[in-house]
């Protein structure tokens, strides 16, 4: 909550205009960044702010890719290329459905609140600095976002999760035919298993199960506390697995 209208500016300081970006990149991405400023009289304005970066966000991914897809599949294949990171393809999917949401008539212009909006325009905002940035820097940041090592990297993403409570609201809920609740017990038991050097190859396949499982209900979570909080949990499987890969022969 802000006191005036003075005080957006601390709400959208984090969106930064990336450089070098086309001039109609930086437009569409300022102009979102103005309606989340500009919701502060007009609440509508945040939701349109979330739609309307969305189409920068397809322009750069289809000219990087030079192939004409919907919206879905350019992040998936930017995702499996490097570019971004499974929790940044998560949010941005989330933006996405919102969009498609609007569209169907199953939402309103009113479906997100100015902070909603801020989350899901600085994923856009990231994302396109990712894909305009030298390609081994956005590489990087995909593998890496922290500087850290892969391993330490794991031990301080799972330290972080056993201090996040799991969202009360998606007990007992199924996103995609996907019990929740059951995904998180697993992956957890095997993130555990990893950082004991326990997990065998019996463990390595359920992984790989439940990596299929995130990816399948990660996208369709509505919320942005559940969604951050399996965006996560994908993050920690997707380290662990990288780590059983054979080597090539």
């Amino acid at each position: 909550m802000v006191p005036d209208y003075a005080g957006m500016d601390s709400v959208v300081a984090d969106l930064v205009l990336p450089a070098g970006a086309p001039m109609h990149v930086m437009s569409t991405l300022e102009t979102s960044r103005e309606l989340i400023r500009h919701s502060y009289y007009r609440y509508e304005f945040a939701t349109v702010a979330v739609t309307h970066s969305l189409v920068a966000l397809e322009h750069v991914l289809t000219e990087r890719s030079a192939v004409r897809e919907p919206l879905e599949a350019l992040v998936e294949r930017a995702a499996e290329a490097g570019l971004f990171p499974a929790d940044l393809a998560a949010e941005l999917h989330r933006g996405r459905l919102l969009r498609d949401e609007l569209v169907q008539g199953t939402r309103t212009s009113a479906a997100v609140g100015p902070l909603g909006a801020f989350l899901l325009v600085r994923a856009v905002f990231r994302a396109v600095s990712l894909v305009l940035g030298p390609s081994s820097a956005a590489e990087a940041a995909a593998a890496d976002p922290t500087g850290s090592r892969p391993e330490d990297r794991l031990a301080l993403l799972w330290e972080e999760h056993l201090r996040a409570p799991y969202p009360d609201s998606f007990r007992g809920v199924a996103v995609g035919g996907v019990e929740l609740v059951l995904l998180d017990a697993d992956v957890a038991g095997l993130v555990q298993c990893e950082l004991h050097g326990v997990l065998d190859d019996a463990g390595v396949a359920t992984l790989w199960a439940c990596i299929a499982d995130l990816d399948k209900a990660v996208p369709l979570i509505d919320s942005e506390y559940c969604g951050a909080y399996f965006a996560r949990l994908r993050t920690m499987a997707g380290l662990v697995s990288a780590r059983h890969v054979p080597a090539a022969t």
